[in-house]
């Protein structure tokens, strides 16, 4: 879902940076300082889980496990995924410094959405709301990154339609991932989930 450079008008670039940093700021503020091993790890599994994608236009598709890290991370995911990003964008070039904060708003917010959504269910051991936690997170992240394209320029409108049908397919074999996740979590490590 990474938004390469050169697609995006400076007003979304800079709300996207406006976003991004207040979402870390709250994000640090709320980080437990015990659980800081916890948010790297996140942070290094969605590293690892996004470095496969496939291009789509001006985007790219990609497993992010979005879901999990937010029910797992709360208001935290934003500071996971914007370290995660910002070494793929030094690292690999993938997205771009300019983008990183639209980026980090389309990948971090569906995290915190499902957080508020669905972590009670999840954690009582609702396994529909871990599929649909792991669905919407992907769909709504899509959604971000084609708000953001007809947003910068209107006639990105089917490219952003291409981008969102593009990751239905994705957001299936995320939700099946959050599923089996957070039922193994739920078995061998509960307290994660809290």
């Amino acid at each position: 879902m990474h938004i390469s450079e050169g697609f995006l008008s400076p007003q979304v670039l800079a709300a996207g940076w406006v976003a991004a940093g207040v979402g870390t700021a709250i994000g640090l503020k709320k980080l437990d300082p015990d659980k800081i091993v916890r948010v790297a790890v996140f942070s290094s599994v969605f590293f690892l889980a996004s470095l496969i994608n496939v291009p789509i236009g001006p985007s790219s598709t990609h497993l992010s496990l979005l879901a999990p890290m937010g029910l797992v991370l709360g208001w935290s995911v934003f500071p996971a995924v914007l370290v995660a990003l910002l070494l793929q964008t030094v690292l690999l070039q993938f997205g771009g410094l300019l983008v990183l904060g639209v980026n980090t708003v389309n990948m971090a917010l569906p995290g915190l959405i499902v957080y508020l959504l669905f972590s009670s269910r999840v954690r009582r051991g609702n396994a529909a709301s871990s599929f649909a936690a792991g669905f919407l997170a992907i769909m709504l992240g899509a959604l971000g990154v084609g708000t953001a394209l007809s947003l910068s320029d209107p006639e990105m409108a089917g490219a952003a339609k291409v981008v969102f049908a593009a990751h239905l397919p994705l957001a299936l074999v995320e939700g099946a991932v959050t599923f089996f996740m957070a039922g193994f979590l739920k078995k061998a490590a509960p307290d994660i989930l809290n």
